[in-house]
């Protein structure tokens, strides 16, 4: 009963998350150039055409962007909302902005981000692969597979990126870490890497048996993240997703921290040292090149 309980105040505080950002957006003031500020940049409305939605974008563009011709790597992260902006956050934002800015002059990385908004009341639908006997139909396939035919082509032709796989990142939190893993899960020819931030799995089981039975290859990084006061059966999850990804995989870090709660605050906290890992090996090409 507790663990129904906790899942339930999940959903309703990620619902009504969606249900702010998504009011909070209709209120920014853009200039022409669709700049919130700094680097940050929102794009008109994009058609879904699977899900048959559109969706803003806010891409994040590293310093020296506009004096370079240099190409990037690229970050694929979902709730757009909460990424860059306190204002159409619910619960603080992650500030992917400053961290990077900090990043390109202390170390000379440099990144593009791209963060998908969420799809507001739809969310729990469109980041959940799977159909699910109480919350409902599962479009996370569909959101995927725009993400990859229509956002991912539409980022790499406007926008210097460095699209092949190896260059190419998906990250995410809570239903976000859920979707993230089954991208990569699914498509390895375009994700070479995935940051999986408390991942939602209670609402999924369907991805423990699709993990043992694809599993993830061997040129794909994987960084993991659980907090250890998130909830009942969060914990157990993430030890039993370990287990799996561990039997399949050597480029793979699972890290469990004790006293982590399940909000922004956290994964603003974890997301350097996530992002540092996964591009470790170089092959993500983490300084931009010309």
């Amino acid at each position: 009963m507790m663990r129904q309980w906790r899942q339930l105040i999940c959903i309703l505080w990620v619902a009504f998350a969606a249900s702010v950002a998504t009011e909070s957006v209709a209120h920014e003031r853009l200039d022409p150039q669709g700049a919130i500020s700094g680097r940050v940049q929102v794009t008109e409305p994009l058609l879904l055409p699977t899900l048959d939605r559109s969706r803003q974008l806010r891409i994040y563009l590293p310093p020296g962007y506009h004096e370079r011709a240099d190409r990037y790597p690229v970050v694929y992260m979902h709730d757009g909302q909460n990424l860059f902006d306190e204002a159409t956050s619910f619960a603080g934002e992650w500030g992917i902005d400053e961290t990077l800015d900090e990043l390109a002059r202390t170390k000379g990385t440099r990144l593009i981000v791209v963060g998908i908004d969420n799809g507001g009341d739809k969310r729990t639908h469109e980041l959940n692969p799977y159909d699910h006997d109480k919350y409902g139909k599962g479009e996370g396939a569909a959101y995927v597979q725009d993400l990859v035919n229509t956002i991912k082509p539409y980022v790499d032709r406007h926008y210097r990126t460095r699209p092949q796989v190896q260059h190419t990142l998906i990250m995410g939190s809570s239903l976000g870490g859920l979707i993230s893993h089954y991208a990569a899960l699914s498509y390895p020819s375009v994700f070479g890497g995935a940051g999986i931030f408390s991942p939602a799995y209670w609402i999924a089981e369907p991805i423990f048996e699709a993990t043992a039975d694809t599993g993830f290859k061997r040129h794909q990084r994987l960084y993991f993240l659980m907090g250890g006061a998130e909830g009942d059966s969060m914990v157990p999850d993430f030890k039993r997703m370990q287990r799996l990804v561990a039997a399949s995989t050597h480029e793979a870090q699972f890290a469990l921290v004790p006293h982590g709660e399940h909000r922004e605050a956290f994964w603003r906290a974890q997301f350097l040292t996530a992002l540092s890992w996964l591009l470790a090996d170089g092959s993500t090409a983490a300084v931009a090149s010309p």
